[in-house]
Formats: structure tokens, sequence, C-alpha cells
């Protein structure tokens, strides 16, 4: 197997998990968060940096990889770890959440999605043999299979036969996997109902994938939405196998999916707010363009050891924002990973030592009442 899951110790105090995920290109600990790496890149970042501030799992987006440069070129670099000369694990989403998300115009078939570029408007197709192939050529460490992200608030019929024919679709998929480098994981989706996500999960354990994958959450729909169907599913995911939560990472979420039974993290949020100048910090979040620190010699974050808290003023990053300079969203997304990327080993040693939920009220008392 390409990809493998060791669990080392399960929380006393909170039931959350610690292990290790096993990869052709080095092992992580989990629980860990992964930065999104939509275009190949990591937004404003070089290859150095985000080997820094991340434990250096990235995750790459086969929609828009395929549309530009395509996944041909990419092939042509030996695949996306030397096309983008990333020295750590890389992660493929399916496209599906882009088919789903970008393109107003679309016709769900058995045998894929019709659909429009989103920009262009030209004509597309993708089906369950097709994103595989994409990521074949693309030659990520893990891939996904490829499924229909429903609206989280359709009614049970619409979410029933769309999980059904996904479900079709990971067996198609699963077929088409030929490369015994690349990892598989399967996707449970079904919206908010309980019975409807455990039928998915238990049929896509018996098709067998390398980890499952938690879709359809993050979508729009209240957290203690969001909780309760983790809740819910996760006494049943698989003991052996990492359990990869889609589009989640905010501080709050990544504890509370953590206590839940999750062990994979990625989401654009930590680099997107960094570019209209929102940071994390210890004391929760700020927006540096604020003019309170016009004059603020103190670091972004006294208690943190990143570099640009180790070497630039509150002041100084408003002067760059201020100025429309892009270092200041390079930095500020430098500090947010880092950030997050100590969060998770902070959530890691507390789980080690089953005292998670002491930390995660000491954390949220610090942050969120500030």
């Amino acid at each position: 197997m390409a990809v493998t899951f060791t669990l080392k110790h399960v929380c006393r105090q909170s039931g959350a998990r610690l292990g290790v995920l096993h990869t052709p290109r080095g092992d992580y600990e989990t629980p860990l968060f992964m930065p999104v790496g939509t275009q190949a890149t990591v937004k404003t970042l070089d290859k150095d940096e985000v080997m820094r501030v991340s434990e250096g799992l990235i995750l790459g987006n086969t929609y828009h990889l395929w549309l530009q440069p395509g996944e041909a070129v990419v092939a042509k670099h030996g695949g996306l770890h030397r096309f983008m000369n990333h020295p750590g694990a890389l992660l493929t989403d399916s496209g599906g959440y882009q088919v789903f998300s970008l393109s107003a115009m679309r016709t769900i078939t058995e045998e894929g999605v019709s659909f429009r570029h989103h920009k262009s408007g030209a004509p597309l197709f993708l089906s369950p043999e097709k994103s595989i192939a994409i990521q074949h050529a693309l030659g990520a460490d893990i891939m996904m299979s490829f499924d229909e992200c429903p609206p989280f608030d359709a009614d049970r019929r619409y979410h029933e036969a769309s999980l059904e024919r996904t479900l079709r679709w990971a067996e198609r998929g699963k077929v088409a996997h030929a490369r015994c480098d690349q990892a598989l994981f399967g996707i449970v989706q079904g919206g908010p109902y309980a019975d409807l996500r455990k039928r998915g999960l238990e049929k896509l354990m018996a098709i067998g994938f390398d980890g499952i994958a938690i879709g359809g959450l993050s979508v729009g729909e209240s957290k203690q939405d969001m909780y309760q169907v983790l809740s819910e599913l996760a006494p049943h995911l698989p003991i052996d196998q990492p359990h990869y939560l889609m589009g989640v990472g905010t501080p709050d979420d990544l504890l509370e999916s953590v206590i839940r039974g999750m062990d994979m993290f990625d989401c654009v949020n930590p680099t997107r707010m960094a570019r209209h100048g929102a940071a994390y910090t210890t004391n929760g979040r700020i927006s540096i363009k604020s003019q309170r620190y016009a004059e603020a010699l103190a670091p972004l974050d006294a208690d943190c050891s990143c570099p640009v808290c180790q070497t630039y003023t509150r002041s100084y990053l408003r002067h760059l924002f201020k100025a429309q300079e892009t270092l200041g969203a390079r930095l500020i997304s430098m500090h947010n990973l880092f950030f997050l990327k100590t969060l998770m080993a902070d959530i890691r040693a507390a789980i080690a030592d089953d005292r998670l939920l002491d930390f995660k009220s000491q954390f949220f008392e610090r942050f969120y009442d500030n």
C-alpha cells in the first residue's frame, strides 16, 4: 500500500486519536493540517517557506490543474512533486467540489457531469474515470474518489439519490485506479442524515479504500450541524485508517473535529484571510490594517516563534498593507500557517498526555475571550 496509518494513542479524556500517516515521502504525525496549494502553489509562498510553516503535506486541486496547465504538462515534469519542486507528500482532491461549486450550469448523469468552464464557459465533462486519470498524471501520493457534493440543506430524497450515485462512482473510480504508488481515499456524503452517512461509510469500507474522507461539510451549514454529523459518524469510522475532514481549518473547528475522531484537515482560510490582513494570534484573530497598530512596536504575536514574529513589528506589517505591498500578504500567510502548525502540535501533545479537553478550554478562553 502506498499510504498506511498507525494509531499510536487514544486520549482517555476526549477520545481523540494520535497517529502516524506513512507515505512514500515521509511519515506525518496526526492530527495535522494541510495547507492548500490550489494551483500547485500555496499562495505567495515558495517551497522552502511552505516547508518551514507546515508539516510538508499539502493539497493540490485536480480541477484547476486539469484546466491550467493541464495534466499532460505536469506529467512531462515527472508529476506534481517535480512540477512544483515540493519535497513533501501531496494530496489531490477529485475535482468534484469545484464542479458543483463553480459551475452554475451542469448536467449530472450516471456517466458523470457535463458543465461549463467557470471562466470561459467552454463545455467540459468529468467522470470518475477521468478524475482518476487526471490524478494519475498529476502523481500525488493521495488521491480522492470523484463524488457529488450536494447542498447541505437539500432534501432527503436528493441526498439519498446523490449518495447512491456517488457510491457507484466510487466503485468505478476504484476499478480505474491502477497505480500502486498512489493511495485512494473514499468520500462519505449524505448531508445531515446520520443513516445515509453510515450507509455511505459502510459501502466505501466494503469497496476498500486507503482512507476515509468526510465531504459535504463546511459548505454553509452551522457549526453545530457539522459537529453533530461528525459525532454520529465517528463511532463507525475504521480504526486503522486515516480520517480526513475536507475543507475545515478554523481553530475551533480543528479542535472540535479532532475530539470527534478526525485526523487530517485542509482549508484555504489561513492564506485567504492573510491576503486581507487578518491574522491569528494566541489572543484571538486581529486585523493588522487597524489604525490601532499604526505605531505598535510589538510583534504580531509575542508567544509565536515564527520568522515573522521574530523579525517584524505590527506597525511594519500594517504599513505593508496600507502601502499595498505584496510582502504583507506573504508574511501574514507564513504566520497564519505556522500558527496552525503549532496548534496541531499542541493538540497532539495534549492527546498524548490525555488532557485534550483541558487544553481546549484553556485555548478557547484565551483565543475567544480577549
